[in-house]
């Protein structure tokens, strides 16, 4: 009797739980925007995942600063090398920054948002304070200045350093949303029945906010590639060539930028960085309209 009421109450929520991804994709769907942004996503990680098994990868040949072409779709650059191939090959480092940073700097912001949030007090008081004095801070000279003194080693080294500058703004609105959970009567219940902070903080006030995490991963993403490519077009980070910000870098060194025959060196990352940003942010609205009902239903 027992196993037939309980394997009632999972079919039943195995039922509900099919309807609203049904309903999540018809509304997803019918939403062009957050449509749009999940393709140009898909787009970028097929052609970072996909493309170096078919497009061979960019070398230097005689042939410099060749107009586009079939063979060569956006031309090639001041070393012969084809351009679109230097997009494709610099596509998968590019991903891996945007979101190995934005999984960091979330991960800090949702530790110390929510220990100041519910915690409160003196502890609240100096997070928050020396989250004020990084906000103060102007974060593009100072990522310069750190850029210079600390040598990268790896994507990872670098995704650490833009995490341990890039928290505040997120932590303040995890904080936020931990203020206004910490009061609700599920979380009394939970004090009530001896569970201690850390428990709670994991166990109930976390998976309520999942999905403004998940928000939050993307949007952290968007700023990443902000930044990553600024340091790169500065000349301050070591990466490959192919690299979409050393490309812009390249461009500049050598005088490229200044001739009209080199136009596609120039656009081509611009446009691929403005593109996979553009596809981020509309992503992000694609996960609100999967995982907010209100959105779905035009409240």
């Amino acid at each position: 009797m027992a196993r037939a009421s309980l394997r009632k109450t999972y079919g039943k929520a195995l039922s509900r739980t099919k309807e609203n991804l049904v309903e999540a994709f018809h509304a997803l769907v019918e939403d062009k925007l957050a449509m749009s942004g999940l393709i140009i996503l898909v787009v970028f990680v097929l052609m970072g995942l996909i493309g170096p098994f078919f497009i061979p990868p960019p070398t230097p040949s005689p042939n410099i600063y060749a107009p586009p072409s079939l063979q060569h779709p956006f031309g090639t650059d001041f070393q012969g090398e084809d351009i679109f191939a230097k997009i494709v090959y610099g596509t998968t480092s590019m991903l891996i920054i945007a979101f190995v940073t934005g999984i960091f700097i979330t991960i800090i912001a949702v530790l110390l948002g929510s220990i100041a949030g519910y915690l409160g007090g003196y502890v609240d008081n100096v997070i928050m304070g020396f989250a004020d004095i990084l906000l103060a801070i102007p974060q593009l000279p100072l990522f310069l200045i750190l850029a210079v003194l600390v040598k990268f080693l790896d994507i990872v080294s670098l995704a650490l350093l833009i995490s341990a500058l890039s928290w505040p703004t997120a932590a303040r609105a995890f904080r936020s949303q931990f203020l206004s959970l910490k009061e609700r009567d599920f979380v009394e219940a939970s004090r009530l029945l001896g569970f201690n902070s850390l428990e709670i903080i994991v166990y109930d006030l976390i998976p309520n906010i999942l999905p403004y995490i998940l928000i939050n991963v993307v949007l952290n993403a968007v700023y990443a590639i902000y930044i990553v490519t600024s340091l790169a077009y500065l000349g301050i980070i070591p990466f490959e060539s192919n690299n979409w910000g050393i490309m812009l870098y390249q461009a500049w060194a050598f005088g490229t930028i200044y001739n009209k025959r080199t136009f596609m060196y120039i656009m081509a990352p611009i446009g691929a960085i403005v593109f996979l940003q553009l596809g981020l942010l509309l992503f992000s609205r694609a996960l609100e309209v999967i995982f907010n009902p209100r959105v779905r239903t035009g409240e």
